[in-house]
C-alpha cells in the first residue's frame, strides 16, 4: 500500500515522523509520504527535519519514505516560487493544500499549483473541468481522500477527472493514528467516489511509480 499525503507533529499532527512511518508500516504500508503543512514562515524549518526523518527511516527500516511538504493556504500567486524553494530545501514531494469546500482557501490556488507543475493537488474541491483537463496535461494529480470533510466532493473529482483523462491518487491525510487507512478502508472510499477495484489499482500504480520516480532524486 501506498500514501502520499500525511502530517507529523512538525506540523498539525500528533506523532513524531519515525512513529508515523512505523504505525504504517504495521499497517502493511510500503511506501509513505510525509508531508508537511508549511508556508513561507516555516518552511525552512519543517522540509530539513523531514528529509532528515526520511533519510533515517530509509537506511533502517522495509518501508521506504519521501521527504515532501504541503503549501498550505496560501497566496496562489506565490505558489511557484514556494515549489522551487521547497525543492531547494530537500523536498521531493510538492503536495498543495487545493480548495477543499471545508476551509477558506484563496480562490485561484487549484490553477496556480496545476501551473507550477507540483505532484499532487489535496482534495481539490469543486474544481472546474478545464482545470481537470490542464492536471492532466501537466502531469498532476488529484486526490481523492479519506479525509473529513474534504472527502465531500470525491464524487465530482473523480467524475471529472474521468472525464478528462487525469490521473488520481488516494490519499489519507493522516494526522493521527486512527487515520491510517486499512486496506479494506481504501477500497471503501474509492467505491464511495463511484470508482471500481480496477480504479484504485490503476491509483496505486500510478503513485507507486511517481514514489520511485522521486526516490531515485534522493
Amino acid at each position: 500500500m501506498i500514501d502520499l499525503h500525511t502530517h507529523s507533529l512538525l506540523s498539525d499532527g500528533v506523532l513524531l515522523p519515525s512513529e508515523l512511518v512505523r504505525r504504517a508500516e504495521v499497517k502493511g504500508y510500503q511506501y509513505w509520504a510525509i508531508t508537511d503543512h508549511a508556508d513561507v514562515s516555516n518552511l525552512d524549518h519543517v522540509v530539513p527535519r523531514i528529509v532528515s526523518a526520511a533519510r533515517e527511516v530509509n537506511a533502517h527500516w522495509n518501508i521506504k519514505v519521501i521527504p515532501g511538504v504541503e503549501l498550505t493556504h496560501v497566496p496562489p500567486e506565490t505558489i511557484a516560487g514556494l515549489v522551487q524553494k521547497a525543492i531547494g530545501l530537500g523536498a521531493r514531494l510538492i503536495v498543495v493544500h487545493g480548495e477543499t469546500i471545508a476551509e477558506p482557501v484563496p480562490p485561484g490556488t487549484n490553477r496556480a499549483a496545476i501551473e507550477a507543475g507540483i505532484n499532487i493537488l489535496a482534495h481539490p474541491g469543486l474544481i472546474t473541468l478545464d482545470e481537470v483537463r490542464r492536471a492532466g496535461e501537466k502531469g498532476v494529480f488529484l486526490e481523492i481522500t479519506s479525509r473529513k470533510g474534504h472527502s465531500l466532493t470525491n464524487g465530482h473529482v473523480a467524475r471529472l477527472a474521468q472525464k478528462a483523462r487525469a490521473g488520481l491518487v488516494l490519499n489519507s491525510d493522516t494526522h493521527s493514528p486512527e487515520d491510517i487507512v486499512s486496506l479494506d478502508q481504501r477500497a471503501r472510499i474509492v467505491e464511495g467516489a463511484g470508482l471500481d477495484k480496477e480504479a484504485l489499482q490503476q491509483m496505486d500504480e500510478a503513485a507507486t511509480r511517481l514514489f520511485h520516480q522521486l526516490l531515485a532524486t534522493l
